[in-house]
């Protein structure tokens, strides 16, 4: 595939470099962060529509953007769960209420979101749902009860989508709906943090106890959530993919000049495994280039979280090979202060054993190939 940047494209990325190294030393914290990006209207560029307050660009002009962003010292991203995920939703599904009330504060970083799909009992089987939302006598709005689990920064976010079951006695994907449910609701929603490996609290568990949400505020009608809900989750891969794999890059990067520095690259076993970790990535990055902007390949999404989570998780390993004995050492001595210290390396490793679990496990993946592009038979599923 033949695959460059046009000179308009490289314009593009110019301004983008320029405008981050402006900005970038400025961000004091997420939240301020973000609203910086919508000023600036940075936020939405792969949005079809434009008039949110939101640049427009092409694809190739949203790789730029993705890879000067990942190039950067800018800080993570806290709203990029409404901007790519939600606002394509509500494009493809919501009413023209729906994207004049959620799109502009999305495009302006004034509103941040989190994504309540899972459960205890529903992560990678998401049709198990069990979190139920009823209309109030009224009609107006609808009480929400259940809970939700690993649901990533829920505690910055402003609002929710929440998959929930509106249909009382529905099973599996029947009579679910996907409904936009405010947080700020004390003694209704709450909000517990998950402590991981890596001492860090990326993820919570969210409780809803009579959370209110408002009928209109449902996203292609009630019933429709199985429908919505899998028209979002095709848009979790796409140009994030090739600037996640700049940050592969430097961590290799970082995990090369280890090995050199400790002599484990002297090893031979080290140095086959530490260029099979780099042809891999530009592996990706082809297959990634391969896939951008193609759709109707039902099997691409999975192909691309397989390649790169296991290929992310063996990383890490090889961070562990390269560092050595030292690998099982804390960076600081311990002290109450600070018990649980971790360089970037032990961070890398640590992290990266979610890869192939987060966002559709491994096993997930391999039955979607199986069955939607190889045509084998369908897994046999337990009793609803």
């Amino acid at each position: 595939m033949e695959f460059g940047f046009t000179p308009q494209d490289e314009e593009f990325r110019a301004e983008a470099r320029a405008w981050l190294a402006a900005h970038a030393g400025d961000a004091r914290d997420r939240r301020g962060w973000e609203r910086t990006l919508g000023k600036a209207g940075w936020i939405g560029l792969g949005w079809p529509e434009g008039g949110y307050g939101n640049r427009t660009a092409t694809l190739t002009q949203q790789v730029a953007w993705a890879e000067e962003y990942a190039r950067s010292t800018a800080p993570p991203r806290s709203g990029h769960i409404g901007e790519n995920l939600l606002a394509p939703t509500l494009l493809a599904h919501g009413t023209g209420d729906q994207k004049a009330r959620f799109l502009p504060p999305i495009a302006a970083g004034d509103e941040l979101w989190c994504q309540g799909y899972s459960e205890p009992g529903a992560g990678s089987d998401l049709a198990g749902v069990r979190t139920a939302a009823a209309r109030e006598p009224a009609g107006t709005h609808y009480r929400i009860t259940g809970q939700k689990i690993w649901t990533s920064l829920a505690h910055e976010a402003d609002w929710c989508f929440v998959l929930a079951r509106t249909e009382p006695g529905s099973h599996r994907h029947h009579g679910l709906s996907l409904l936009l449910v405010p947080m700020d609701q004390p003694g209704r929603v709450e909000v517990r943090p998950i402590r991981q490996l890596t001492g860090t609290s990326e993820f919570n568990e969210v409780f809803f106890d009579g959370a209110r949400a408002r009928v209109e505020h449902v996203v292609g009608g009630e019933g429709a959530g199985w429908r919505v809900a899998m028209s979002l989750l095709g848009f979790e891969r796409g140009v994030s993919t090739l600037a996640q794999q700049i940050g592969f890059a430097a961590e290799l990067e970082r995990v090369v000049r280890t090995a050199v520095e400790t002599g484990t690259a002297d090893d031979p076993v080290v140095r086959e495994l530490l260029v099979r970790q780099w042809a891999e990535l530009r592996t990706m990055r082809w297959n990634a280039l391969r896939t951008l902007g193609r759709t109707g390949d039902a099997g691409a999404p999975s192909v691309a979280k397989l390649l790169w989570a296991g290929w992310h998780q063996r990383l890490g390993e090889l961070a562990m090979l390269a560092r050595g004995a030292a690998a099982a050492v804390g960076p600081v001595d311990w002290s109450p202060a600070a018990p649980y210290e971790l360089d970037a390396l032990q961070h890398l490793f640590l992290f990266s054993r979610a890869d192939t679990i987060y966002g559709g496990s491994d096993q997930i993946q391999r039955t979607i190939i199986a069955e939607r592009v190889l045509g084998l038979p369908r897994e046999p599923k337990g009793a609803a």
